[in-house]
């Protein structure tokens, strides 16, 4: 009979490489084959994985994922179906959200509007019964991290988006928790205050060292500003790891289309040399870097990112030069983006510096080039 744990078991480093996470914390939070239903919906299989003390960590993935309930389930706001969470070793089991050292800033910020900042501040510390001049101290402190000194006396109301979201940030620091949760905080924002936000809520995680788990859908959010990512599709983690490892070096198809932009080759391997390969795609000749013996024949598919591709005089010394012509360019500020039909029919997107495109007009024939080791190769099931 197997004895289920109790509640002030501890994880250790051998512990958590069995559920498939690397050992080497210390660690934050651990989650082990975390799976949750509702109803008979099945929104997460089999999650594992280990957030690192002081680490900014996001989930990512599209709507449904199972990120947004990942993180609910750190929180205690949801008892997974089956699975263990740990927060600073301790396992959590059935404790609710008021029991583990964690807080959370949500999208909608709920500030109480009747309330001063000051006292939206205060409010948690006073159900912690914590002394008035202590109140004092801890409030003046946290709006000074935010760069709020002086709007203790102001209304919500008073404030801009960005101000409330400084104070919903505060509000969750004041209580020194081991760990921040973020549910997208940032969504309901405009796109330049949102890119002025990322980089005052990285640069208050480097100063104080908490540990932060930030939920988004946003790539390009949790690619400026997480040291790694999870991201989810489907309610299984696809990849972990840096946002350089997830986007240069995809594991799946599903990775490679989510983060950014990319265009995909599919082929079939003709040769192989040890060093670099040779890939046959409707009547075309790729090279690729040889990462893993391949059998000839084995159907793979090459991707590479816009910005990895040259045109026209540059791609004199890549490996793989392919014709084509021009159908389309678009301009988008710094970049222009050319789109190329290929002798074979198939398009590829290629970004270029925009005073690099002044030559390049559409129609144009040209050529389109990269070198070994830019793309990315997947295989597929032959």
């Amino acid at each position: 009979m197997t004895n289920k744990p109790e509640e002030n078991q501890t994880v250790e480093k051998e512990d958590i490489s069995k559920g498939g996470i690397e050992s080497g914390g210390p660690y934050d939070v651990v989650l082990r084959n975390i799976t949750h239903y509702y109803g008979s919906n099945m929104v997460l299989k089999d999650i594992s994985l280990a957030i690192k003390r002081k680490e900014f960590f996001g989930i990512l993935g599209p709507s449904g994922s199972g990120k947004t309930t990942t993180m609910r389930i750190i929180g205690g706001f949801v008892i997974p179906t089956t699975g263990e969470v740990y927060l600073q070793n301790e396992l959590m089991g059935r404790k609710p959200p008021y029991s583990r050292n964690t807080t959370m800033v949500f999208q909608h910020l709920a500030l109480f509007p009747h309330m001063k900042v000051f006292d939206n501040l205060a409010y948690g510390l006073k159900v912690r019964r914590v002394q008035r001049e202590e109140i004092k101290v801890r409030v003046k402190k946290v709006l000074e991290v935010v760069h709020l000194e002086g709007f203790g006396d102001r209304y919500p109301k008073q404030l801009s988006g960005g101000q409330q979201q400084r104070v919903a940030l505060a509000r969750a620091l004041i209580v020194e928790p081991s760990v921040v949760l973020f549910d997208e905080p940032l969504g309901s924002l405009d796109l330049k205050l949102r890119r002025e936000m990322q980089i005052e809520i990285k640069n208050i995680q480097r100063r104080l060292g908490t540990t932060f788990i930030y939920v988004t859908h946003d790539q390009q959010e949790a690619l400026n500003m997480c040291d790694r990512i999870a991201l989810l599709n489907e309610g299984r983690i696809e990849q972990i790891g840096t946002a350089e490892e997830i986007y240069e070096r995809p594991n799946t198809r599903f990775v490679a289309d989510f983060i950014g932009d990319i265009n995909f080759i599919e082929g079939t391997v003709v040769s192989s040399d040890g060093k670099k390969l040779t890939i046959e795609s409707d009547g075309l000749s790729l090279k690729a870097e040889a990462v893993s013996p391949l059998k000839k024949g084995k159907p793979t598919t090459i991707c590479i990112r816009p910005e990895r591709i040259l045109m026209g005089g540059d791609t004199k010394k890549c490996d793989t030069i392919l014709s084509g012509k021009i159908v389309n360019i678009v301009y988008s500020g710094a970049v222009r983006r050319c789109i190329v039909r290929l002798s074979n029919g198939g398009t590829v997107k290629v970004d270029l510096d925009a005073k690099d495109t002044a030559d390049f007009r559409v129609d144009d024939e040209t050529r389109i080039g990269w070198f070994t080791g830019d793309e990315v190769l997947l295989f597929n099931k032959a």
